[in-house]
């Protein structure tokens, strides 16, 4: 049994837990540099049991219930989850994406990637330019992309001074960012996210 309610009311809550979830992960994220599971777990839950309540097990038109919910968890789970196994990313990244997922459905998490890893790109670019270390960056990257070519087994082209940024704040301004895209009903909402 499902609760029907109008399609803007269907995204409110889900999106109001959302605000709530990357507040907390970017303060954690900058102050400790971790992305605590007391946030992302009961987010995803948050979103798996919302959405079951509200759409039922497949949705209805303005809801996306319990598959939509499942769908968007997996969809920001499972990539950074081998990203994580590469030793690329921290778990709690993996899970607030996650949680993302459940919460905002899996076109949401995918713009909220997309968005979060340019974001990145730029947060890296800045740090690189201030240390004045993109030049030797950039050479590391060129020789370990090389070596993927190669048959030898590649080599990973951090190093132990190599500069870190946090992930998780940028995964979160991505968020944020396809949020303010879904409330304004940008362009890209309109075609992808909200699928109007």
């Amino acid at each position: 049994m499902a609760i029907v309610i109008s399609q803007g009311l269907a995204d409110i809550w889900a999106f109001g837990v959302l605000i709530v979830v990357l507040v907390i992960a970017a303060i954690t994220d900058v102050r400790r540099g971790k992305i605590y599971n007391w946030i992302t777990y009961p987010a995803a839950a948050a979103g798996l049991i919302g959405h079951t309540l509200f759409g039922g097990l497949r949705g209805y038109e303005g809801s996306m219930g319990l598959t939509g919910a499942l769908a968007g968890l997996a969809v920001g789970f499972l990539p950074l989850l081998a990203a994580w196994l590469l030793g690329g990313i921290g778990g709690g990244d993996v899970k607030l994406m996650g949680a993302v997922g459940a919460l905002g459905g899996w076109r949401f998490v995918l713009a909220a990637m997309f968005y979060g890893f340019a974001v990145a790109a730029v947060m890296a670019i800045v740090v690189m330019l201030k240390r004045r270390i993109l030049r030797e960056t950039l050479g590391r990257i060129l020789r370990f992309l090389c070596l993927l070519l190669t048959p030898s087994k590649g080599a990973d082209p951090a190093t132990a001074t190599s500069p870190k940024i946090p992930l998780g704040l940028a995964l979160c301004i991505g968020s944020a960012l396809a949020l303010l895209e879904v409330a304004l009903k940008g362009p890209i909402a309109q075609k992808f996210l909200l699928q109007i």
